[in-house]
């Protein structure tokens, strides 16, 4: 009776056991913030939201005089700019978006999907609501968070020092109240004035050059002695004359 007890004592001691360390093998992962969670790996040839996702927070890094189309395909030149993340960033720099590369995504951004360094607010003096410009009030604000993250990837580049930004989206009476041109790209919500901070104008003009831009202009284009303006434009247009940037 007594080697019986024994024996059953050690078998529910056994179960415990096991239980226990089920329950830590087995535990859920640690969540992300509440912004975006990404649920699998990602590697050239895949599809789908979470690629876009991706795409929209290495969008700073497409390399020189190059663009990241945002379309949610895992092509050659998305493997490219995670590569450039990674590298950024001192992780593998295999081109494959696991883990180690979401995590650092993670600490990057706040729980509405902004960079830890710049916000909606940031980029809209004109109004609340983004509405008024040359696109709808949902693409204006998309495209400024686009513009966040290549902004974020730039200040990144810069030494992870400020970059003061003067102007962003304006609705069309915004613009018209400075004087902007009709067809500005500040009425797409894609383009930003940049201001001298710890970073001279030229140095900004310069270093746009390998963070998605196709418009930059600074010193010696008209009307831009004062800022570094950058823009999504359908069309290549660098001038900075004073800075070597054309």
């Amino acid at each position: 009776m007594f080697r019986r007890t024994v024996r059953i004592l050690a078998a529910l001691t056994m179960a415990a056991a096991a239980t226990l360390v089920t329950t830590v093998t087995t535990a859920a992962p640690a969540q992300a913030d509440g912004c975006y969670t990404w649920g699998r790996t990602l590697s050239e040839g895949m599809t789908g939201e979470d690629v876009r996702q991706l795409q929209i927070r290495v969008a700073g890094y497409p390399g020189y005089n190059a663009v990241l189309v945002i379309d949610g395909v895992f092509g050659p030149a998305t493997r490219a700019a995670v590569v450039r993340f990674q590298q950024a960033y001192g992780l593998g720099a295999d081109g494959i978006a696991g883990q180690q590369t979401f995590n650092r995504i993670y600490a990057l951004q706040d729980d509405d999907c902004t960079p830890v360094n710049f916000s909606y607010a940031e980029l809209n003096n004109c109004n609340s609501t983004w509405a008024g410009g040359a696109v709808s009030a949902a693409t204006a604000r998309f495209n400024a968070l686009v513009n966040m993250w290549k902004l974020q990837a730039m200040r990144h580049a810069l030494g992870d020092q400020p970059i003061r930004v003067t102007s962003a989206f304006r609705s069309h009476a915004c613009n018209d109240a400075v004087g902007g041109s009709p067809s500005s790209r500040h009425l797409y919500g894609d383009a930003v004035d940049l201001g001298v901070s710890p970073h001279s104008l030229c140095r900004l003009a310069q270093q746009a050059r390998n963070h998605g831009w196709r418009e930059i202009l600074g010193p010696g284009y008209p009307g831009h002695s004062d800022h570094t303006h950058v823009a999504h434009d359908p069309i290549r247009t660098w001038s900075a004359s004073s800075c070597g940037v054309s």
